[in-house]
């Protein structure tokens, strides 16, 4: 698998002679330590008893150290009635077959000029490789056929990957590259020179986020009338990006095994002003595995040779922010979810600090080993970060992580130094935290909008149409089971930390006040089922005032949250004269409930000591709604010692 094979698949033939060049001068080493291997197995076939050479450092020079079937294969070989056998003969054949095609690939199939000769004997060759990979040994005509130097004796592998060298050697300097500003350029008009120097000015400016992974390299000429521009992006095959310039035309290609990651870089790329053409996943044939990348085009038309300029210059700084992109998001789905992951990122990106750096600092191990040594009872095994800490709270500690792991590498700080910083950040924001706080006021706000209901059916009175009260009660019934699993949302988390049960004792005394709310509107709209129609006005004030001043009380409640929330934070006194009021507000309110529902009672025993059923379902409300600053009152109480406990105050 090498990048070549995809930048070919791409259609950009011009970009690949050098590198075909490079790998076919490996494939010239190989091949000639291949066939002296031959020889050496043929004269311990025919000694046995003489000692076999050590091929290491041959094998090493030439990439192959790997590879310990070569000294067994010549260790191996013995003859058998003239006949050569040993061991891997076919990974022999194999590799000579394919080192043969890759050397003669720039000579024979680069569409420059080349020797007919060649091309015949080349394929002649391939197909012999696979005529002796039939046979079990190699006879003493084929060897020599093989190995041998001498053109008097006719045409061999050996003579054909001489005569493909030479031809390579005159390739090689026909298109020797300048190194310009790290690109490697060839054959580029000077006019080119700006465009290169922008595009590396911008892949400079954020390369050193890449840190040690490999990638980036820059591959520059002209085919006509274009530049072409190649960079590799990552180790993958087809991680391959290919830049075309024409005019003021600037057309990108680029291909990802990744549908995210292709998505990720787009999106990027459509913030400085390109706009995308992608095509359908596709396969190629011997690249990738045969796995399905997607491919597509950009294209951005610059209205200057500076727009132009800065716009390959945006394209280069974008790059590296896509290596290893796949890992990092998988390895932060560990603490948030996807789509926050890939924000994360994003963002990361957009400030230049990329998510190399983190992953080199040890990327989910320096999370996961902050949790454990910061707080060992609010983590416990298993446990998600934003479970924990609530989603907004966990992206921004692994953001301002990712920008800690990014600087501190950039500036050579040791990486016990950045895992402190990522536990004494955590701690922070644990100090700071305030997901229970999110939760209590969502509730709150529930608990506000059923109240609000409430009031407005009873101003209402008969005069609201029967639809607008059915809407209402539905309403206050929404809002009243949003509220019930917000508890049992608290009550799970309970079950793992020990640190919720007071935020699920105070939800508990909070949801009984939603449940009374909306019990509440039921009973009201009891009212005007036939015959009933509503109540005298006399108690449709009442009961509105009552209505009102239990609204009233419920406001406070959900200021008195938010003023906890911050108390908390500050760790300013419980004693806050703001949150002392708050709480006595609530105290009256209670108190003043209880009065008006004693007053709604006399009003009601007057007016409907006739009508047994309004009486009864008039008297029920307004007990239900004094019920319901009961319960409020007593989930005053309890958010007071929650805050106590918090913030380590005495009561």
């Amino acid at each position: 698998m090498r990048k070549e094979q995809a930048v070919a698949s791409l259609g950009q033939q011009s970009l690949l002679l050098p590198a075909w060049v490079k790998a076919a001068l490996a494939a010239n080493d190989r091949l000639k330590l291949y066939l002296t291997l031959l020889q050496s197995a043929a004269q311990h076939a025919a000694a046995p008893d003489t000692a076999v050479p050590d091929w290491g450092r041959e094998l090493a020079h030439a990439g192959l150290q790997d590879a310990a079937w070569l000294p067994e294969l010549v260790k191996s070989a013995y003859f058998d009635d003239g006949r050569m056998v040993m061991r891997h003969q076919d990974k022999l054949l194999a590799a000579l077959a394919a080192d043969l095609a890759t050397m003669a690939r720039p000579v024979c199939d680069s569409g420059r000029a080349c020797p007919p000769e060649l091309t015949a004997r080349r394929d002649f060759w391939l197909q012999r490789l696979r005529e002796l990979d039939t046979d079990e040994g190699l006879e003493r005509a084929a060897l020599a056929q093989l190995t041998h130097g001498d053109r008097k004796a006719g045409d061999s592998l050996h003579l054909l990957v001489m005569d493909l060298h030479q031809q390579l050697n005159a390739m090689a300097s026909e298109i020797a590259t300048e190194d310009l500003d790290g690109a490697h350029v060839w054959q580029i008009d000077k006019q080119d020179r700006p465009l290169v120097s922008a595009f590396m000015r911008g892949l400079h400016r954020t390369a050193p986020l890449k840190f040690s992974h490999p990638g980036l390299d820059t591959a520059v000429t002209r085919d006509g009338a274009r530049l072409l521009i190649q960079n590799d992006i990552g180790t993958n095959d087809v991680h391959v990006l290919v830049i075309t310039v024409e005019g003021l035309e600037l057309r990108l290609t680029y291909s990802d095994l990744h549908t995210a990651r292709f998505n990720f870089f787009r999106g990027m790329l459509e913030a400085l002003g390109f706009t995308w053409t992608v095509s359908e996943p596709r396969t190629v044939e011997g690249l990738n595995a045969g796995k399905p990348y997607v491919l597509g085009e950009a294209c951005f038309q610059a209205d200057s040779m500076q727009a132009l300029e800065n716009a390959l210059e945006g394209v280069a700084s974008r790059i590296v922010f896509v290596i290893d992109w796949n890992r990092a998001r998988k390895r932060l789905q560990n603490f948030v979810s996807k789509a926050q992951a890939q924000q994360l990122l994003a963002k990361a990106a957009q400030q230049e600090w990329g998510h190399v750096g983190w992953l080199e600092a040890g990327g989910e191990r320096l999370v996961f080993h902050a949790m454990q040594a910061v707080d060992g009872d609010a983590f416990r095994i298993g446990d998600r970060l934003d479970e924990v800490l609530g989603e907004a709270a966990a992206a921004e500690y692994l953001l301002e992580l990712l920008r800690i792991a990014s600087t501190m590498l950039r500036q050579q700080q040791p990486m016990a130094l950045i895992a402190d910083e990522a536990r004494m950040l955590l701690a922070r924001v644990l100090r700071q935290r305030s997901f229970e706080f999110d939760l209590l006021a969502e509730h709150a706000a529930y608990t506000h909008a059923i109240a609000l209901g409430l009031c407005e059916a009873i101003e209402s009175g008969a005069g609201a149409e029967a639809a607008a009260r059915t809407n209402l009660a539905a309403r206050a019934k929404y809002w009243e089971r949003q509220a019930d699993h917000l508890l049992m949302d608290a009550r799970q988390r309970a079950e793992r930390h020990g640190r919720w049960q007071p935020v699920v004792e105070l939800l508990e005394k909070s949801d009984d006040v939603a449940d009374a709310l909306e019990e509440a509107m039921f009973v009201h709209s009891m009212l005007f089922v036939a015959p009933l129609d509503g109540l005298p006005a006399a108690i449709n004030e009442v009961l509105t005032h009552l209505a009102g001043t239990t609204l009233a009380a419920i406001q406070d409640q959900v200021k008195a949250v938010e003023i906890a929330r911050h108390v908390s934070d500050r760790g300013d006194p419980i004693d806050s004269e703001q949150f002392l009021q708050t709480l006595w507000r609530m105290l009256r309110a209670e108190r003043m409930c209880d009065q008006l529902a004693r007053e709604a009672r006399v009003a009601i025993v007057g007016a409907l000591h006739a009508a047994p059923v309004s009486l009864q379902l008039a008297t029920e409300l307004a007990g239900t709604m004094e019920k319901a600053t009961d319960s409020l009152l007593a989930a005053g109480y309890a958010l007071r010692q929650m805050v106590l406990t918090k913030t380590e105050v005495a009561s």
